[in-house]
Protein backbone atom coordinates (compact mmCIF):
# COMPACT_ATOMS: atom_id res chain seq x y z
CA UNK A 1 0.00 0.00 0.00
CA UNK A 2 1.36 3.23 -1.08
CA UNK A 3 1.26 6.02 1.74
CA UNK A 4 2.51 8.71 -0.15
CA UNK A 5 1.21 12.28 -0.49
CA UNK A 6 0.25 13.58 -3.16
CA UNK A 7 -0.27 17.43 -3.23
CA UNK A 8 -2.71 17.63 -6.21
CA UNK A 9 -4.92 15.02 -4.60
CA UNK A 10 -5.10 16.67 -1.29
CA UNK A 11 -5.87 20.03 -3.41
CA UNK A 12 -8.58 18.41 -5.17
CA UNK A 13 -10.33 16.65 -2.37
CA UNK A 14 -9.86 19.67 0.12
CA UNK A 15 -11.79 21.77 -2.26
CA UNK A 16 -14.46 19.43 -2.70
CA UNK A 17 -15.05 19.05 0.91
CA UNK A 18 -15.22 22.38 1.50
CA UNK A 19 -17.37 22.87 -1.80
CA UNK A 20 -19.89 20.31 0.15
CA UNK A 21 -19.44 21.19 3.92
CA UNK A 22 -19.59 24.35 2.85
CA UNK A 23 -19.11 26.34 5.94
CA UNK A 24 -18.75 29.81 4.00
CA UNK A 25 -22.34 29.39 3.38
CA UNK A 26 -23.36 28.27 6.82
CA UNK A 27 -22.31 31.37 8.35
CA UNK A 28 -26.45 32.47 8.25
CA UNK A 29 -26.73 29.23 9.89
CA UNK A 30 -24.32 29.42 12.44
CA UNK A 31 -25.69 32.80 13.20
CA UNK A 32 -28.59 31.95 13.95
CA UNK A 33 -27.82 29.22 16.30
CA UNK A 34 -25.93 31.62 18.12
CA UNK A 35 -28.41 34.10 18.79
CA UNK A 36 -30.51 31.42 19.66
CA UNK A 37 -28.63 29.36 21.86
CA UNK A 38 -25.96 32.26 23.26
CA UNK A 39 -22.77 29.80 22.50
CA UNK A 40 -21.07 27.65 20.17
CA UNK A 41 -18.72 24.79 21.18
CA UNK A 42 -16.29 25.75 18.36
CA UNK A 43 -13.62 23.25 19.21
CA UNK A 44 -15.96 20.06 20.17
CA UNK A 45 -18.02 20.84 16.92
CA UNK A 46 -14.96 20.44 14.94
CA UNK A 47 -13.36 16.90 16.49
CA UNK A 48 -16.33 15.52 16.52
CA UNK A 49 -17.21 16.00 12.98
CA UNK A 50 -13.17 14.97 11.85
CA UNK A 51 -13.57 11.95 13.73
CA UNK A 52 -17.00 11.35 12.27
CA UNK A 53 -15.63 11.93 9.03
CA UNK A 54 -12.51 10.01 8.81
CA UNK A 55 -14.17 7.22 11.19
CA UNK A 56 -16.64 6.88 7.86
CA UNK A 57 -13.45 6.75 5.39
CA UNK A 58 -12.43 3.70 7.41
CA UNK A 59 -15.54 1.83 7.84
CA UNK A 60 -17.85 3.26 5.52
CA UNK A 61 -16.84 0.89 2.49
CA UNK A 62 -17.26 -2.26 5.04
CA UNK A 63 -20.65 -0.97 5.84
CA UNK A 64 -21.53 -0.99 2.41
CA UNK A 65 -20.41 -4.54 1.83
CA UNK A 66 -22.56 -5.45 4.99
CA UNK A 67 -25.35 -4.34 3.13
CA UNK A 68 -24.60 -5.59 -0.40
CA UNK A 69 -23.86 -1.97 -2.17
CA UNK A 70 -20.09 -1.40 -3.99
CA UNK A 71 -18.34 1.67 -3.80
CA UNK A 72 -18.88 2.25 -7.16
CA UNK A 73 -22.96 2.20 -6.73
CA UNK A 74 -22.17 4.65 -3.96
CA UNK A 75 -20.32 6.68 -5.72
CA UNK A 76 -23.12 6.96 -8.41
CA UNK A 77 -25.84 7.65 -5.60
CA UNK A 78 -23.03 10.26 -4.06
CA UNK A 79 -23.45 12.04 -7.78
CA UNK A 80 -26.83 12.72 -7.54
CA UNK A 81 -26.55 13.95 -4.09
CA UNK A 82 -23.90 16.56 -4.85
CA UNK A 83 -25.88 17.04 -8.11
CA UNK A 84 -28.68 18.08 -5.90
CA UNK A 85 -26.67 19.87 -3.11
CA UNK A 86 -25.50 22.07 -6.35
CA UNK A 87 -28.82 22.89 -7.17
CA UNK A 88 -29.66 24.29 -3.82
CA UNK A 89 -26.44 26.38 -3.82
CA UNK A 90 -27.21 27.67 -7.31
CA UNK A 91 -30.32 28.92 -7.57
CA UNK A 92 -31.12 29.29 -3.68
CA UNK A 93 -33.79 26.61 -3.64
CA UNK A 94 -33.96 23.82 -0.15
CA UNK A 95 -34.55 20.36 -1.32
CA UNK A 96 -33.97 19.29 2.00
CA UNK A 97 -35.57 20.64 5.03
CA UNK A 98 -33.93 20.08 8.76
CA UNK A 99 -35.70 20.62 12.15
CA UNK A 100 -35.18 24.18 13.40
CA UNK A 101 -32.27 22.78 16.69
CA UNK A 102 -33.14 23.64 20.45
CA UNK A 103 -29.17 23.25 21.46
CA UNK A 104 -25.90 24.11 19.21
CA UNK A 105 -23.04 21.55 20.33
CA UNK A 106 -22.11 18.65 18.82
CA UNK A 107 -25.77 18.33 16.96
CA UNK A 108 -26.43 20.03 14.53
CA UNK A 109 -23.54 21.56 14.10
CA UNK A 110 -20.74 18.39 13.85
CA UNK A 111 -23.78 16.54 12.39
CA UNK A 112 -25.35 17.14 10.57
CA UNK A 113 -24.11 20.87 9.64
CA UNK A 114 -20.41 19.85 9.03
CA UNK A 115 -19.99 15.75 8.55
CA UNK A 116 -23.78 15.39 7.14
CA UNK A 117 -24.93 12.87 4.05
CA UNK A 118 -23.44 14.68 1.48
CA UNK A 119 -20.31 15.08 3.09
CA UNK A 120 -20.52 11.36 3.92
CA UNK A 121 -21.32 10.26 0.20
CA UNK A 122 -18.64 12.31 -0.84
CA UNK A 123 -16.04 10.82 1.30
CA UNK A 124 -16.65 7.15 -0.24
CA UNK A 125 -16.87 8.94 -3.63
CA UNK A 126 -13.31 10.19 -3.21
CA UNK A 127 -12.11 6.86 -1.86
CA UNK A 128 -12.98 5.52 -5.20
CA UNK A 129 -10.91 7.95 -6.61
CA UNK A 130 -7.85 9.43 -4.54
CA UNK A 131 -5.72 7.46 -1.54
CA UNK A 132 -6.55 7.71 2.14
CA UNK A 133 -3.75 9.23 3.24
CA UNK A 134 -4.79 12.68 0.64
CA UNK A 135 -8.19 12.04 2.22
CA UNK A 136 -7.48 12.55 5.62
CA UNK A 137 -4.90 15.53 4.73
CA UNK A 138 -8.06 17.20 3.16
CA UNK A 139 -10.13 16.27 5.88
CA UNK A 140 -7.94 17.69 8.56
CA UNK A 141 -7.26 20.64 6.41
CA UNK A 142 -11.24 21.62 6.09
CA UNK A 143 -11.70 20.80 9.98
CA UNK A 144 -9.24 23.53 11.00
CA UNK A 145 -10.74 25.94 8.02
CA UNK A 146 -14.46 25.13 9.80
CA UNK A 147 -12.72 25.78 12.88
CA UNK A 148 -11.99 28.85 12.33
CA UNK A 149 -15.02 29.62 10.85
CA UNK A 150 -16.78 29.20 14.00
CA UNK A 151 -14.84 30.76 15.84
CA UNK A 152 -14.53 34.25 13.92
CA UNK A 153 -18.08 33.89 11.72
CA UNK A 154 -19.32 37.28 13.28
CA UNK A 155 -16.59 39.05 12.25
CA UNK A 156 -16.60 37.28 8.98
CA UNK A 157 -20.13 38.05 8.32
CA UNK A 158 -19.38 41.57 8.99
CA UNK A 159 -16.75 41.22 6.41
CA UNK A 160 -18.30 39.86 3.46
CA UNK A 161 -21.96 40.70 3.92
CA UNK A 162 -25.12 38.73 3.06
CA UNK A 163 -24.09 39.37 -0.77
CA UNK A 164 -20.89 37.98 -0.69
CA UNK A 165 -22.13 34.96 0.97
CA UNK A 166 -24.36 34.45 -1.58
CA UNK A 167 -21.52 34.94 -4.85
CA UNK A 168 -19.43 32.57 -2.57
CA UNK A 169 -22.10 30.25 -2.62
CA UNK A 170 -23.07 30.12 -6.20
CA UNK A 171 -19.51 30.08 -7.34
CA UNK A 172 -19.01 27.10 -4.77
CA UNK A 173 -22.42 24.94 -6.67
CA UNK A 174 -21.37 25.63 -9.99
CA UNK A 175 -17.92 23.84 -8.87
CA UNK A 176 -19.83 21.05 -6.82
CA UNK A 177 -22.11 20.46 -10.17
CA UNK A 178 -18.90 19.87 -12.46
CA UNK A 179 -18.14 17.86 -9.29
CA UNK A 180 -21.12 15.79 -9.66
CA UNK A 181 -20.66 15.39 -13.29
CA UNK A 182 -16.99 14.22 -12.96
CA UNK A 183 -17.87 11.14 -10.48
CA UNK A 184 -20.93 10.31 -11.90
CA UNK A 185 -19.06 9.71 -15.52
CA UNK A 186 -15.40 8.25 -14.02
CA UNK A 187 -17.94 5.83 -11.61
CA UNK A 188 -20.64 5.01 -13.78
CA UNK A 189 -18.35 2.69 -16.05
CA UNK A 190 -17.04 1.00 -12.76
CA UNK A 191 -20.48 0.09 -12.39
CA UNK A 192 -20.67 -2.16 -15.58
CA UNK A 193 -17.23 -3.56 -15.56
Amino acid sequence: MDISLNFKEIITATMILFAVIDIIGSIPIIIDLRQKVGHIQSEKASIVAMLIMITFLFVGAEILKLIGIDVYSFAVAGAFVLLFLALEMILGIQLYKEESPETASVVPLAFPLIAGAGTMTTILSLKAEFQTVNIIVAIILNILFVYIVLKSSKKIERIIGKGGINVIRKIFGVILLAIAVKLFTSNIQGLFN
